[in-house]
């Protein structure tokens, strides 16, 4: 069990790793093991996923989402596969916490009488002060 908060956690079979050869730090060791870890996760088919965090979750992914909606976390900043693991496992839980949080809708807002009263008085003050600057006309 994968705990995201407090009112949202994942199924462990939800997620699956694979282990390859990493190109980071590692010495002559980083040739001979599989430190580097590939997290896919299913947000499309996820069944704990609510609907409206899956859709939000798959925009928030961006390049590291497949056709298929599966979301893929690499891994290779560590020396080890256990600590690589931890960080995939770590972006892909904010990822998904990013996601919960549901965008607050923008509430339109309405211009008082007494504002534009005020800034029509504001605006004929200012229009009398340029006009007062203008070349006396001729007539």
């Amino acid at each position: 069990m994968i705990i995201v908060s407090p009112t949202l956690s994942l199924d462990d079979d939800e997620v699956t790793e694979s282990f390859v050869k990493a190109s980071g730090p590692g010495g002559q060791n980083v040739n001979k093991t599989s430190s580097a870890v590939e997290l896919r996760f299913d947000a499309r088919r996820s069944r704990s996923l609510p609907d409206a965090v899956a859709i939000r979750l798959m925009k928030l992914a961006g390049s590291r989402l497949t056709l298929d909606g599966v979301i893929v976390i690499f891994s290779q900043v560590h020396r080890s596969q256990i600590r690589n693991r931890a960080d995939a496992l770590q972006r892909l839980v904010e990822l998904i916490a990013e996601a919960e949080i549901a965008p607050v809708r923008r509430r339109k807002t309405k211009i008082s009488k007494g504002a534009k009263v005020r800034r029509m008085e504001a605006k004929g003050s200012r229009s009398s002060v340029k006009a007062g600057r203008a070349k006396p006309s001729t007539d």
